[in-house]
């Protein structure tokens, strides 16, 4: 199958997205082998969850059923250019790919600019907008000391 094919998919699953109170007009599908392992379509709304984004929610269906973390060997479909959030969960889970069809540009002139987003990740932590303390450091670095050290773990 082709990459229109899986693409326009996403697509589809957008589109109904587009004409529900749902959530937005994403949709997105991860695909392993030729087979959809997973579908998602924005559910912020819907579910009061800031990270249900299409792309999340499929990454989040194609894990549970694979029964892994790691999808290694798959490629995602998603209606447009992920959001920082989304890429970083695409990247996390290993995807090999990306097939996208709408860009940044054309998500912002409909209202869902991420602009700030990606100027934010870019900065040091800092000089964000979002106000950061680090404290108790050496009690959490005990705790990441200990995982390291635990011959049961199971690593990522």
């Amino acid at each position: 199958m082709s990459d229109e094919i899986f693409l326009r998919r996403a697509i589809e699953l957008s589109r109904g997205n587009a004409t529900s109170a749902e959530g937005g007009p994403f949709g997105a599908v991860v695909v392993r082998d030729g087979v959809i392992v997973g579908e998602g379509v924005n559910r912020v709304t819907a579910d009061h969850d800031p990270t249900a984004h299409a792309e999340m929610v499929a990454i989040r269906q194609a894990c549970a059923r694979l029964g892994t973390h790691d999808l290694s060997g798959a490629v995602v479909y998603t209606s447009c250019e992920p959001c920082p959030m989304c890429l970083t969960a695409i990247l996390w889970a290993r995807i090999d790919r990306m097939v996208y069809a709408n860009t940044r540009a054309d998500a912002a002139e409909i209202g869902f600019d991420d602009a700030w987003f990606y100027e934010q990740v870019a900065l040091p932590i800092g000089d964000r907008a979002l106000p950061a303390r680090n404290l108790l450091r050496d009690e959490a670095r005990a705790v990441f000391r200990q995982w390291a050290d635990n011959p049961n773990r199971n690593p990522y």
